[in-house]
């Protein structure tokens, strides 16, 4: 079964470089950290690792989420090396920035050449991977090691269980080498079981989103709220995680939404880095005035939108936010986290394909903290909100006391975590 997944995926990426390599000189995209990713441990990692923890986190999202189960991780076992692995740049530009380049590498392609060699640097003694990323060989290679392995804040999609079902006789064969799932939902847990988890170890943990501290406050949130303030601008739409489809309903919204609020301000922040040019195009098109952040320099926004094309700001700036939309649900991509806009109590929207978060949308709806709109009443439910203060404070509220009640995921994780690493000791099986 795994030479013929290894031999499959070697097939897909084969198949697939025409694409990466278009990405690569393109858009610079997969080029960092391709060594990495092929089995050469960087030198920054290459300390003292006779104890350590590996936390791999996929993208911005995973490691927002894993952030504090992190720092609680180093505080408590100080003689053991915590260290992070992500798959996009994205995510690795903020671990870095979070947890020091230094414990920061990009994950390797799950081939047994790729991944023994961080076997073999980091020598872990458990190994932490967030939401739902079932690697084979890597899980394998772990096994036969006697490592313990975790899957934190584990989520199955409505996308992703279909084909998960599929191959259940398969992966059920492959989730034996996992010692603990901790589901964000009992949903979660029923589904992991249905695909082939064993029961005794699939437990309810919670949501570590949940828990994500608000970020540091960086110098443009006071730059951008002195322009505001001084230029008598206002209200302020936030739409973050925007993909492509979507800026289109905005704009025509926020050109409505000036008639009756002239000194309106839009803070526009598409999902991929690779479509901030694109999206400038489209803003030049629009004929509305707008600036990039990039060379933003202090000008007055009122009645103008301003371009976020920079990474790992967003979540602050939706401090400055009179209301949000979260992007990725007008369009069906699956919807982003409503979480970042909801702990500053900021009212939100968002469009109906909010699948990748139907637990926290389902929860948020459920109390009258989110708003779910669609292409058409988009406009409406802005100006609704608008013009009604209480209403729109309300609302901002209600998902701020929801992220208030549901925190406690990252203490009980940890707790598992604990359970697993004194009991770190397990049989070695022949490789």
């Amino acid at each position: 079964m795994y030479f013929l997944y290894s031999a499959l995926l070697a097939a897909a990426l084969l198949l697939g470089s025409p694409y990466w390599l278009f990405q690569m000189l393109r858009h610079g995209k997969y080029r960092r950290g391709l060594g990495e990713r092929f089995g050469r441990v960087p030198k920054r990692i290459r300390q003292d690792t006779s104890h350590s923890i590996w936390v791999h986190a996929v993208s911005v999202g995973e490691v927002l989420a894993v952030s504090e189960l992190v720092r609680q991780l180093r505080s408590e076992y100080r003689d053991h090396r915590v260290v992070i692995s992500t798959t996009t740049d994205t995510g690795q530009k903020l671990a870095a920035s979070r947890f020091g380049a230094e414990s920061v590498f990009y994950f390797p392609f799950d081939f047994e050449f790729c991944v023994r060699p961080y076997f073999a640097a980091l020598q872990p003694e458990l190994i932490v991977i967030a939401e739902t990323e079932f690697w084979p060989n890597l899980l394998r290679t772990a096994y036969r090691r006697g490592i313990r392995v975790a899957i934190a804040n584990a989520r199955i999609s409505n996308r992703s269980l279909p084909g998960y079902r599929r191959w259940k006789p398969l992966l059920s064969r492959v989730l034996r080498n996992v010692d603990l799932f901790l589901a964000q939902s009992p949903e979660d847990a029923r589904r992991l079981i249905e695909i082939g988890a064993e029961t005794k170890r699939v437990q309810v943990g919670g949501n570590l989103k949940f828990d994500i501290s608000a970020p540091p406050t960086p110098p443009i949130i006071q730059q951008l709220q002195s322009a505001l303030t001084s230029s008598g601008a206002g209200p302020v739409l936030v739409c973050g995680s925007t993909v492509d489809g979507e800026e289109a309903l905005l704009l025509d919204a926020f050109k409505i939404l000036r008639t009756s609020h002239p000194s309106a301000v839009m803070l526009l922040a598409p999902r991929h880095p690779e479509r901030f040019e694109r999206v400038a195009d489209q803003l030049r098109q629009s004929g509305l005035k707008f600036s990039k952040r990039s060379i933003w320099n202090g000008d007055p926004l009122a009645g103008g939108i301003l371009l976020v094309d920079s990474i790992g700001e967003l979540a602050s700036l939706y401090s400055l936010a009179d209301v949000a939309f979260v992007g990725g649900s007008l369009a069906p991509r699956g919807g982003h986290s409503i979480l970042e806009p909801a702990q500053y109590g900021v009212a939100i929207l968002v469009g109906p394909h909010t699948e990748n978060f139907r637990d926290i949308v389902e929860l948020f709806r459920s109390q009258d903290a989110v708003r779910i709109v669609g292409p058409a009443d988009l406009t409406r439910t802005l100006l609704d909100l608008l013009a009604n203060d209480d209403d729109r404070r309300s609302l901002g509220n209600r998902a701020r006391e929801i992220m208030r009640s549901q925190r406690g995921a990252t203490q009980f994780t940890l707790e598992q975590l604990r359970g697993l690493l004194k009991n770190s000791v397990r049989e070695v099986h022949p490789a």
